[in-house]
Formats: C-alpha cells, structure tokens, sequence
C-alpha cells in the first residue's frame, strides 16, 4: 500500500463501521468509533477510527484527526484506569511499510505494564468473552 492509495471500501474496518462485521465498541460519536482490537498487543488494546473514508493521516483532514485525537484523550485516561496499567503508547502508522496492516486511518492505545511482553501486531486472536468484559471496563472508566 503507498501512502496514496485509493480508499478501499471492502478494508476491514470499513465493514466494521457498515455494520457488516462485529466489533466490541467500546466508544462511537458522530464522528468516530473506538473498538477492541480482535488482534490486541496487549490486553486492553483498543482502536480509534474515524468514520471517514481515510487511508492514512495524509488522506485525513484535519477537522477528522483533530477527532481521532480527541476520541483516543477521552479513551487512553479510561484504558489505563481499566487496565490498571502504569503506562500507555499510543501509536499510529502509515503505510504497509510502516506496519499499517489495515488501510483506514487508526490510533492504537495499548496499555503497557513493566516486564509485560507486549505481542506482535496482529499475531494472536484475543477470546472475544474476554474482549468484552474488558470493553465494559473501560466504558466504566469513561
């Protein structure tokens, strides 16, 4: 995928907002959803989208980031209540070169505690009971 690609409507997370694939929402307003990442780097690992069709943060405007951005400051507080965790990363990518493996524009917020591994992106399918007890968490944190 180069930075310019066309938007495809079929990407997983294009779907996902259609309602055509479930998501564990944790979060969603006029103009974005959070959901569970079904992949998660590390419990509690939550997704921020926006619900424009946007590849990537040259594609994105700047109303849509500003958004994201302040979906993923109302969530990232909560995710680390919820997860009790010491730390957070939040992470952004752009690009298959970069790691983006889903071509909408997404935010990670991933909960970080010492000592603890964190998983390779998209590598492990999380238990989806799980997901949700943890997405009741955060919503509870909000």
């Amino acid at each position: 995928m180069q930075l310019t690609d066309a938007y495809d409507q079929q990407n997983i997370f294009a779907k996902i907002l259609r309602d055509e694939m479930p998501s564990i929402r944790v979060f969603e307003d006029e103009t974005t959803v959070a959901f569970m990442d079904i992949m998660p780097q590390a419990p509690g690992h939550v997704l921020v989208i926006p619900r424009v069709a946007a590849t990537n943060v040259l594609t994105l405007s700047a109303d849509d980031a500003r958004a994201v951005m302040t979906t993923t400051h109302l969530l990232a507080p909560a995710v680390q209540k919820a997860m009790e965790a010491p730390g957070l990363m939040l992470a952004q990518l752009n690009g298959s070169a970069a790691g983006q493996t889903v071509p909408h524009f997404h935010m990670h917020i991933i909960p970080r505690h010492k000592g603890l591994e964190m998983l390779g992106h998209g590598t492990e399918m999380a238990d989806i009971d799980e997901l949700a007890k943890i997405a009741t968490r955060i919503r509870d944190a909000i």
